[in-house]
């Protein structure tokens, strides 16, 4: 029985280790394949959150679970890789990379939202309420793999839940234009991608920022903190930078840092 057990276990992650490995995951082609699947996590007890507090769980590489006090939940760049333990009423997704969408969504999702047009006939539109949280998109373009310009193939979404209005910068490749902040609108929580090579360049994504002014800024999208600590270490003397050890937080409006503050959360 040990050795049968043994066996299984071996076979699993040498499954595991292939499934990284084939052609629809290459395309990829960024470091951190996750293999691990919401079927494999058992659900998890949170404290009920006022009704002016949202919750943020950082799941990994792009992926966040927001939370509203209503009970609606919505992940962010969902994808077959990394996801939250518990199964979204609304999915977000982008197209740069198979770590940021999703191939056989959990049918139990209720809203699943492409940042891209699956037709190619134009840039995604979205802006729909369920319950108590509203979800809509901002187009941006991205390289496609040849080196041209993949227009409208990238989206941030921008949730918004009660008096708060949080922004994932999914796949962000440029700056953003007038039209992007005029868009975004008002800004209290950003999630943004640090790595500066497969996203925007780190000085580019500081002067997003700027732009952006969120009071709460929270970095996503690095691989083994390298690119992170590097980040950091540029905008040191812009921010100040808080570290959380654990991968949720709870915020509300009266909550939010007084000046523009990093925090970042480790991967769930």
């Amino acid at each position: 029985m040990r050795l049968s057990t043994t066996l299984g276990r071996t076979v699993f992650g040498l499954l595991a280790t292939l499934a990284c490995l084939t052609p629809a995951r290459a395309q990829a082609d960024e470091p951190g394949c996750r293999p691990e699947m919401a079927s494999q996590r058992l659900p998890i007890q949170r404290a009920a959150l006022a009704k002016d507090e949202v919750r943020l769980t950082f799941v990994g590489h792009a992926t966040f679970l927001i939370e509203t006090p209503g009970g609606v939940k919505a992940a962010t760049d969902y994808n077959d890789y990394i996801r939250p333990r518990e199964t979204p009423d609304i999915a977000t997704m982008n197209k740069a990379h198979s770590t940021h969408n999703s191939r056989s969504p959990d049918p139990a999702i209720k809203q699943v939202l492409p940042g891209w047009d699956p037709t190619g006939k134009g840039a995604a539109k979205h802006d729909l309420t369920l319950g108590d949280m509203r979800v809509r998109n901002v187009p941006t373009n991205i390289r496609s793999y040849s080196g041209s310009t993949d227009f409208d193939g990238n989206s941030m979404f921008v949730f918004e839940i009660g008096d708060l209005c949080i922004a994932h910068l999914g796949h962000l490749h440029h700056p953003l234009e007038p039209g992007h902040l005029r868009a975004l609108g008002r800004v209290d929580v950003v999630l943004f991608p640090v790595d500066g090579s497969y996203t925007l360049d780190q000085e580019g994504m500081i002067e997003v920022l700027k732009s952006v002014q969120a009071k709460l800024m929270i970095p996503m999208h690095f691989f083994g903190g390298s690119s992170l600590s590097r980040f950091l270490a540029r905008s040191q003397d812009l921010w100040p930078v808080e570290r959380r050890t654990g991968a949720e937080i709870t915020i509300s409006k009266a909550t939010l840092p007084a000046r523009p503050t990093i925090i970042v959360l480790p991967e769930n």
